[in-house]
């Protein structure tokens, strides 16, 4: 069971239910594969709203690799999700909230 208090989430996505996190050498990967300098700038590039197919893919690939799986990007762009396109944003979109909180939070 995900703990959302730990950044946890649960997803479908490939044809099973998954655990995904944004541990911190899963953040760190995402400061890589954006070219960003810090977390700060991370969570300024999510909060624009804008977000390619490819920037999908290396956020849930990092988040299945942060909760324990052995994928790659390549891998998680050929899993399907039952909501197609917009599952994969609602994924993405509920790891960073769990990760990053809101600004209410």
């Amino acid at each position: 069971m995900p703990n959302r208090i730990r950044g946890e989430i649960e997803a479908e996505i490939g044809g099973r239910r998954r655990t995904l996190v944004l541990t911190l050498g899963a953040l760190a990967e995402l400061e890589a594969a954006f070219s960003e300098g810090d977390l700060v700038a991370l969570a300024e590039r999510f909060s624009k709203g804008r977000i390619s197919a490819r920037d999908l893919t290396c956020i849930i690939g990092a988040g299945l690799r942060g909760a324990g799986e052995s994928v790659t990007d390549e891998e998680v762009a050929r899993m399907t999700s039952p909501q197609g396109a917009a599952g994969y944003v609602r994924i993405a979109a509920d790891l960073i909230e769990a990760s990053f909180g809101t600004a209410q939070e």
